[in-house]
């Protein structure tokens, strides 16, 4: 009833913008849709050795690529709305277009516990002024979706009093999305509300028609979930999930020398990332999960992090190939 209702308000609000909303899961396996999205943070130059490209030029090469749609992210270097006006909005919506590309969303910044140790500064109502900023920019662009983030738990506050920033300042931010005919995916990459037990409490207590979830396998996956609790992941998320962005990486070992032991130490490994299927999430559980929920929305791919084999184009492209190859076995 939720998104029934906030589908209805959209298309009030949106009348004329042809923007459309997200289809939701039908609950049948056989219902569900392959349908492919890159990520813009791939190609942002962002991590170490990664090459850049503009907007324009990762456009090109999503449909170069042979992607059904892309996420863009919404700063610098890439979609900032600080850099588009409303003619080189328009301009990019009608590339898109005429690649015969979907703008499945925008991927929005967000951190809502940041600043919390100094409460003089609204940093909640900044992030959601920030969040209709995007979200405008998003209608403009013909997209109806923003994917955000929650916030990093902060050391020395209390957890509730975060929990509790974390939940308001969604709120404002999707008043402010609302006004454009925005959703919110709610992606599970901040601290706060990592599990999925903690994302649906948070997503019932928030309680508004377009906020929903983005909700990955990645994070359960280093989490160390069972098989079984990842598949329950997405079948308790199933009311809200509208996305999921897929990331496959490799665990590398790392430990420290203790001299008075004349030995290592175990800490915590580090993450590379790695084509799909090469490293140790476990997609094949939460894809088929997905697939038992009849998902309809896209399955985006990002590559973000120091990439296996560098960060030249050739292999950038190689890997979101890789990716493309991959997906083919759930259809």
């Amino acid at each position: 009833m939720k998104k029934l209702l906030f589908l209805f308000l959209s298309a009030l609000i949106s009348f004329g913008t042809e923007v459309h909303a997200q289809p939701r899961p039908t609950g049948n396996a056989g219902d569900f849709k392959v349908k492919t999205c890159l990520h813009s943070i791939g190609y942002a130059g962002l991590w170490r050795g990664q090459a850049r490209l503009t907007v324009d030029e990762f456009i090109e090469k999503a449909a170069e690529l042979g992607y059904d749609g892309i996420l863009i992210m919404a700063k610098r270097p890439h979609l900032s709305p600080l850099d588009y006006d409303k003619a080189e909005r328009a301009r990019l919506r009608k590339k898109i277009e005429d690649l015969g590309l979907t703008l499945v969303g925008l991927a929005g910044y967000s951190d809502f516990t940041a600043g919390m140790d100094k409460p003089g500064i609204p940093h909640d109502e900044i992030h959601a002024a920030y969040i209709g900023q995007v979200a405008e920019l998003a209608r403009d662009m013909g997209t109806d979706m923003i994917r955000i983030f929650t916030g990093y738990e902060r050391p020395g506050i209390p957890f509730d009093v975060q929990y509790a920033k974390v939940v308001e300042g969604i709120r404002l931010a999707a008043r402010e999305a609302e006004k454009y005919g925005v959703t919110l995916a709610i992606q599970n990459h901040h601290d706060i509300s990592l599990h999925h037990d903690a994302m649906y409490w948070m997503l019932e207590e928030i309680n508004m028609p377009n906020v929903m979830a983005g909700w990955d396998a990645w994070v359960p996956s280093l989490m160390q979930l069972s098989k079984e609790e990842i598949r329950e992941s997405v079948l308790k998320l199933e009311p809200y999930i509208v996305l999921t962005i897929a990331a496959d990486y490799v665990s590398l070992p790392r430990f420290n020398y203790e001299n008075h032991l004349t030995n290592f130490v175990a800490d915590k490994p580090v993450m590379r990332a790695t084509s799909m299927g090469k490293g140790i999430i476990d997609y094949e559980t939460f894809f088929n999960a997905l697939k038992e929920i009849g998902y309809q929305g896209y399955i985006a791919y990002e590559m973000c992090e120091v990439l296996e084999g560098g960060g030249s184009i050739e292999n950038l492209d190689a890997t979101a190939r890789e990716f493309l190859k991959y997906i083919e076995r759930f259809r």
